[in-house]
């Protein structure tokens, strides 16, 4: 991936893709906000593509595929369905996320260590595809554990709970889940993954994350979308960037 020098920030586009299903039309286009996303300074676009299709649609992933200069991250539920799609397209990284049609975003983390036997065969065509496989998870050992075992190259660390514990002033929790999400990025670094972070992150929450030097990128979309509404897209990205690198300063 570009600039593998420096923390990388990976844009999620999917809340685009919301407001124009909204109204059933084809605007916002979130093909034009993944080039935006990349001028402003991304370092690759993440794009969920859900079992229900409520925001990102298959249309969308052939886009992203044909227009991007920066790495797609295809984040998909681990079904036959979303493996055919994978393997269609090859992009740069896939993560596996869990997903159930209820919810209104991602709740937690993939439950791997009892579904163990079950992923590894999921991603293993993945992977002989060339595609770096993620698998997103709670900051627990035992899961961390369990995504080393299954053959991922790559962890990505929920941090719903520190920011909604910020969110809601619940200090000492934060700064619980703050010293856990440290601890587990370290620990999976010991085992030889690489290791991103996400979910929920703005600008009161990014730095603490930021530092940890393990982390090698950040994946934020809902606020970067919700804060173009005031900012741009552009210069929203731009300023995460600067808190991202002056976390690392």
């Amino acid at each position: 991936m570009a600039n593998e020098g420096r923390l990388r920030l990976g844009v999620n586009i999917d809340h685009v893709a919301t407001v124009r299903n909204a109204r059933g039309g084809a605007y916002p286009d979130p093909l034009r906000a993944a080039l935006v996303a990349e001028e402003a300074g991304a370092d690759g676009i993440t794009a969920h593509l859900r079992e229900d299709r409520r925001h990102i649609s298959d249309a969308d992933i052939e886009g992203l595929m044909e227009v991007l200069n920066v790495p797609l991250n295809f984040e998909m539920a681990a079904t036959d369905e979303m493996q055919r799609i994978a393997l269609r397209h090859k992009p740069h990284a896939v993560c596996i996320v869990p997903e159930k049609r209820e919810e209104r975003t991602t709740e937690g983390g993939l439950e791997v260590a009892r579904e163990e036997n079950r992923l590894a065969h999921f991603i293993a065509p993945l992977r002989e595809a060339g595609c770096r496989v993620s698998i997103f998870i709670a900051a627990e050992q035992r899961q961390i554990e369990a995504a080393h075992r299954i053959g991922a190259e790559v962890i990505e660390l929920h941090t719903g709970a520190y920011c909604d514990a910020h969110a809601e002033g619940h200090l000492d929790l934060r700064d619980a889940e703050l010293d856990k999400l440290r601890k587990m990025s370290t620990f999976a670094q010991s085992l030889g993954l690489e290791v991103h972070a996400g979910h929920g992150l703005n600008y009161d929450t990014v730095m603490p994350v930021a530092a940890f030097p393990e982390v090698m990128e950040l994946n934020i979309g809902h606020f970067l979308i919700g804060e173009s509404i005031f900012l741009g897209l552009g210069p929203a990205i731009k300023e995460m960037r600067r808190l991202m690198e002056a976390a690392r300063s």
